[in-house]
């Protein structure tokens, strides 16, 4: 199973008949969780609570924006007003008649009156409004699996940066073990100076086991060394997986950069082969920096 990642974009144009088409569109972008928005036209209540489910059954994390753009050709016929236009004919045959008058009224005028002019709307907006719910329900799905579609591909993009990340890390780490016998050994001569320092003449038994005690903590990092390489098998392990593992993934970087972290501060200090560990320990972090903002990105 690969992994996903969090960016894609899916899109369907549809005509349902001849006076209703419509424009359905997905795009998702990465979040820490699933965030769904959703942009309909109004009276399609029971549609969104359906495309909402759709989209939690399909997908595990992403701000993921559904927008359905909805184009109605509609069949229109010139009408009037019966009512206004037969109220105003028989107010002005009244006043006529009261007054004596020989005119006769004009149409023209009468049309230009305020709603004497009427269109004639011959679609159902229900009818239109059920079978467009109908159709986009028919679509999701196939939306979705486009969307995911992408999301795959740019998750195989994803996969080789981090599986690179991932080489580069190995190789610091295998790097500072082989330098690992130089160390301790630079840390031997470092406490014999300082055991003859603490035993001269002002001999203080206290302070030569704080000196011990300290140094032996710090001459050794296999045991982060070990925890990286560890650490590196297991991120290994999740990217074959495939799936869900950004958040796993996210946890185990983090792990890394604590060990990089330990191992620059017990070697901070030493010359010659310190300072090339010291380097390589800088890469591990650089390293792991990198791969945590492409992280942010996997489902």
């Amino acid at each position: 199973m690969p992994i996903y990642s969090m960016t894609g974009f899916a899109r369907v144009q549809v005509r349902v008949h001849d006076q209703l088409s419509y424009t359905l569109s997905l795009k998702s972008v990465n979040h820490r969780f699933l965030d769904v928005q959703l942009r309909l036209p109004s009276g399609l209540d029971a549609l969104e609570m359906e495309l909402r489910k759709a989209l939690k059954d399909h997908l595990v994390r992403g701000h993921v924006e559904l927008t359905l753009s909805v184009d109605r050709t509609t069949q229109q016929a010139a009408g009037y007003n019966r009512e206004l236009v037969a109220g105003y004919l028989g107010a002005f045959n009244a006043a006529r008649s009261e007054y004596g008058l020989h005119s006769e009224p004009d149409l023209n005028a009468i049309l230009r009156l305020p709603g004497a002019l009427q269109s004639e709307n011959r679609g159902n907006g229900d009818e239109d409004l059920a079978a467009l719910a109908v159709s986009v329900q028919q679509q999701i799905v196939p939306l979705l699996e486009q969307l995911r579609t992408m999301r795959a591909r740019e998750g195989e993009s994803l996969d080789a940066i981090l599986r690179g990340t991932l080489d580069r890390l190995a190789e610091a780490v295998e790097g500072v073990a082989v330098l690992r016998p130089e160390i301790e050994k630079q840390y031997q001569e470092r406490l014999t100076q300082r055991l003859a320092a603490a035993t001269g003449p002002e001999f203080n038994r206290q302070r030569l086991l704080e000196e011990v005690a300290v140094l032996v903590d710090r001459s050794d990092i296999s045991e982060e060394l070990s925890r990286m390489t560890t650490h590196i098998g297991h991120f290994r392990e999740l990217l074959a997986a495939g799936g869900e593992a950004g958040k796993k993934l996210d946890f185990l970087l983090q792990e890394m950069n604590r060990e990089a972290n330990t191992l620059l501060s017990k070697t901070g200090g030493l010359g010659g082969k310190g300072t090339r560990i010291t380097e390589l320990g800088l890469a591990m972090k650089a390293e792991i920096e990198k791969t945590r903002e492409q992280i942010q990105n996997v489902e």
